[in-house]
């Protein structure tokens, strides 16, 4: 049965067929073609969906639940007189949205940078003329004119393809620029690197020329339906904004429920009026509020990004700080992230022997020296070396060893060359030398170069080729290419004279051959101890690659990704066995892999979402184009800040402003450690919230006179504020990189947090009750009004000073207070001072007492809440004892 040409992906094609299927000719198209079709498929740009405007954006804001909460509290604060602690949540409200619509904006800048990325011209045939034009201008049909140094503007069907290379890493993960050419491919599913006769939209030519048809432009190219892809990504919400939603949902039915609870009861036991009653739900409504919670969390996890940036980790959305403390999966991309993304020479086979590198001594003097330079079209620029990565890697071998290279450029003259073509994988350079002679260099792919050798160079002696060199050569050949290194082999030929006409049928025959070499793409140094250290804290990192299999095996196995001495066939799998398998296939087996090969960035976005929805909080870190979808879909997208491309950096909630893999892992210790601050800050906030209302509750149901809103307003701005913020700043505990992750299940009152909060709240309460039961039982001024406000002014102060003896119990969840030091915390130390001297001013100072309503207190008095507030400590710290020794930390 005949296969429709539609029905054929364009690779498939031979460039009559594209001619044929697109109406097209060598000559181009007509202005009237040209007209019709532009109308027809629309411009070669890429579009986005409709952004919102920033009054949208900021109205947004306000949708989020917990926001609602704080807005009430505002409300409610304002009609207690208290104008200064509603203008306070008032602002932090307002500034919460600003922070939001900032970073929707960011966020939009992916689609923008991917733009800038397209070519602005392009040289296009028409009418048999050539023409530049706006490249928006160009329509499937046209005949575009490449040449090194050009962006491609559009999807092309490359039709003549002369030595082209094209640098398509940001697009494909390629490290190295690919050769094109232009006969047609009858493999099926061939991924995006391997379809070698098309030439991608915002690609880079880097070496050669041609021309080809378009065949897709704008949205449909390439590039367009990455730039689709990052345009309608649903943005996760990581796991602290879940986290701050579900508290927020929780606290407002809590608030709601005991502030009318409180009224109905006032009311039925008819001893107080409706006004009153409703003052005193109020006060609990306060009291129950932890106002002070989104801005202590904003706050520590703006200190975080600071904290980080001096790391060299630039976050630019704040949730991203916590969101890598609960990473359970690193899906990393190989090319610049983990490598260096330059080709080093690793492995020279010269004068019969092996030797790496590093420790090779084989100097300008010798043959392969000189052909490794002279074979080569690299160019010396202010920049430093300039050309294709392949070729300024051999040059850059030895200027690392301080050798005059362009001292033996200038004295071995290039005078003649046979350009590299990828059909033969072959490249020769003619030199002559200052004595005059001529001598013809060549390199080329191992097995087409040795087929033209017919002698060797055995330590200086020319002899000729055996087959058993020829095996030896081979075998040599294949030990490279298993350790994923990319194999060049060197010849030479003396000539005696330049011919008339060169070709590769004369004169690259009869060569001598004189080495191998060995090049890689190496790995970063410290990537290796950088996935130690993150396979230790529980978190598994994944190896994601356009190159091929073997290449991506081998170098996972050298960073420890894969286990070197396993059988990994079973861990790796291709972007087309990955095809094969279905949605649920995939993300029933997604565990069994490790390194994913020769994928696209459909294959990335698949990775990431299927890790999701197995509860997993993934980070995403890339450098290219064809990452930016996956990482705006990760719960993290990590970019890289010098090799990143404008989108990949857009899509991304954090950026490595080094480039460096290890970075990540001291920003998952720093994600952990502002968890761990925001819990404790929580524990401390909760719990004290949870005694005042425990407090009010049991005064109001046992008829006793209750602290007025003024009085809890001024605990929670004092005892709220400061400590919690400080707590914020508490150094990471020891052992925090050797915990598991505590992935998306888990919530800020995991890990005993919610019991710790109940039974210390309960603990609060209680005495701070006990404490007004004791002073309206022995009273120091009994029989008198003042024995009534007396004893609410101890309550009062019991109430404020056990919250601030509590911050210290709130340093650690588990471990000992005198563990992890009672005054490590410079910020905290200063913080407990300042609130202890504004809760005491409002007692002691004259002209305050009447403002707060409260009386001035014996020593005796004083004695009992100061005992009251150190008991707190003793009583948590023998309850953290026995948590221990349970084993329940």
């Amino acid at each position: 049965m005949e296969v429709n040409m539609a029905d054929k992906p364009w690779y498939q094609q031979t460039s009559d067929e594209v001619f044929v299927r697109l109406e097209t000719q060598e000559s181009g198209l007509s202005e009237a073609s040209v007209k019709e079709r532009r109308e027809k498929y629309g411009a070669n740009e890429l579009a986005a969906k409709k952004q919102s405007s920033l009054f949208e954006k900021f109205v947004a804001q306000f949708k989020d639940l917990m926001i609602i909460v704080l807005i009430i509290a505002a409300v409610i604060a304002g009609l207690t007189g208290e104008i200064v602690d509603a203008v306070i949540i008032l602002a932090v409200v307002i500034l919460n949205a600003i922070f939001g619509v900032f970073q929707e904006s960011k966020a939009e800048e992916a689609i923008n940078s991917l733009k800038e990325m397209a070519a602005p011209i392009a040289h296009v045939e028409r009418n048999g003329q050539v023409q530049t034009v706006k490249s928006s201008e160009l329509v499937p049909g046209d005949i575009v004119h490449l040449e090194a140094g050009d962006i491609v503007p559009a999807d092309l069907r490359l039709a003549v393809a002369n030595a082209m290379k094209v640098e398509e890493s940001a697009l494909t993960g390629e490290s190295v620029p690919v050769d094109k050419q232009s006969g047609v491919l009858k493999e099926a599913n061939l991924a995006l690197g391997d379809r070698s006769n098309m030439a991608f939209m915002s690609s880079n030519i880097t070496a050669g020329r041609g021309s080809g048809v378009v065949v897709e432009t704008g949205m449909h190219t390439e590039v367009g339906k990455i730039a689709r892809m990052i345009d309608n990504a649903v943005e996760t919400k990581t796991p602290l904004q879940e986290n701050l939603a579900q508290l927020g949902r929780w606290l407002t039915i809590l608030i709601l429920a005991i502030a009318v609870l409180v009224f109905v009861i006032g009311l039925l036991r008819g001893q107080e009026t409706v006004v009153d009653m409703l003052l005193t739900a109020i006060s609990l409504a306060v009291a129950a509020i932890p106002e002070g919670l989104p801005a202590i969390v904003t706050i520590t996890l703006a200190l975080g990004t600071q904290r980080m940036a001096k790391q060299n980790a630039l976050i630019r959305k704040l949730p991203a700080v916590e969101t890598l403390g609960s990473t359970d999966i690193i899906a990393s991309d190989k090319t610049g992230t983990l490598t260096q993304n330059k080709m080093t020479v690793e492995q020279l086979y010269v004068n019969q022997q092996l030797v790496g590198g590093a420790e090779a001594e084989v100097r300008l003097s010798d043959p392969l020296a000189l052909a490794m330079i002279l074979n080569n079209d690299s160019k010396f620029t202010d920049d430093g070396l300039a050309g294709d990565p392949t070729e300024t890697a051999l040059i850059q071998y030895y200027l690392n060893r301080d050798e005059p290279v362009a001292a033996s450029i200038s004295s071995n003259k290039r005078v003649a060359e046979i350009p590299f073509d990828s059909e033969r994988k072959l490249m020769s350079t003619f030199n002559e030398t200052n004595d005059g002679d001529i001598v013809q260099y060549v390199k080329g792919a191992p097995d087409q170069l040795l087929k033209r050798v017919t002698a060797i160079l055995d330590n200086g002696t020319v002899r000729p080729m055996t087959d058993e060199d020829r095996q030896q050569l081979l075998s040599v050949n294949h030990q490279l290419a298993t350790q994923a290194l990319r194999v060049l082999a060197f010849a030479k030929r003396n000539v005696s004279e330049l011919p008339a006409s060169l070709s590769s049928e004369v004169d690259e025959q009869g060569l001598t051959f004189i080495g191998l070499i060995g090049m890689i793409d190496p790995e970063r140094p410290e990537v290796e101890q950088a996935v130690i250290e993150a396979k230790g804290a529980g978190i598994r990192p994944l190896m994601i690659t356009g190159d091929h299999r073997d290449t991506a095996t081998a170098i996972a196995g050298r960073l420890g990704i894969l286990d070197p001495t396993a059988d990994n066939d079973g861990r790796v799998i291709t972007g087309a066995e990955l095809d094969a398998l279905s949605d649920a296939e995939f993300e029933q087996r997604v565990g069994d892999f490790s390194v994913y090969a020769r994928v696209a960035p459909e294959h990335k976005v698949r990775i990431v979402h299927a890790w999701q929805k197995h509860g997993k909080v993934v980070a995403m870190t890339g450098d290219g184009v064809n990452d930016a979808p996956a990482l705006k879909a990760a719960d993290i997208g990590v970019g890289m800040g010098i090799t990143g491309t404008e989108v990949s950096k857009g899509a991304s909630d954090m950026v490595l402003a080094d480039d460096n893999f290890s970075t990540i892992v001291v920003a998952v210790e720093e994600g952990r450690k502002v968890f761990a601050n925001i819990q404790k800050s929580l524990q401390y906030l909760l719990s004290a919230n949870i005694g005042e209302v425990l407090t009010l509750f049991i005064m109001t149901l046992l008829g006793w006179q209750i602290l007025a809103p003024v009085q809890i307003l001024w605990i929670n701005l004092v005892t709220d504020t400061f400590p919690a913020i400080a707590l914020g700043l508490e150094p990471a505990e020891p052992d925090i990189m050797d915990r598991k992750p505590r992935g998306r299940s888990s919530n800020f009152f995991s890990g005993g947090v919610f019991s710790n909060v109940m039974y210390q709240g309960l603990l609060e309460g209680l005495m701070t009750l006990g404490v007004y039961w004791f002073a309206i039982t022995y009273p120091v001024h009994p029989a008198t009004e003042l024995a009534h406000a007396d004893a609410l002014t101890m309550a009062f102060a019991t109430l404020g000073l056990i919250q601030l003896f509590h911050a210290f119990n709130s340093k650690t969840i588990h471990q000992s207070l005198f563990k992890v030091g009672l005054f490590r915390n410079k910020a905290f130390n200063w913080a407990i001072l300042v609130a202890f001297i504004l809760l005491g001013a409002t007692i002691v100072i004259p002209g305050f007492n009447s403002m707060f309503h409260v009386t001035e207190l014996a020593m005796s008095q004083w004695a009992v809440v100061l005992g009251a507030g150190v008991s707190m400590i003793i009583i948590v710290e023998i309850v953290k004892a026995v948590q221990r020794a349970a084993g329940k930390e």
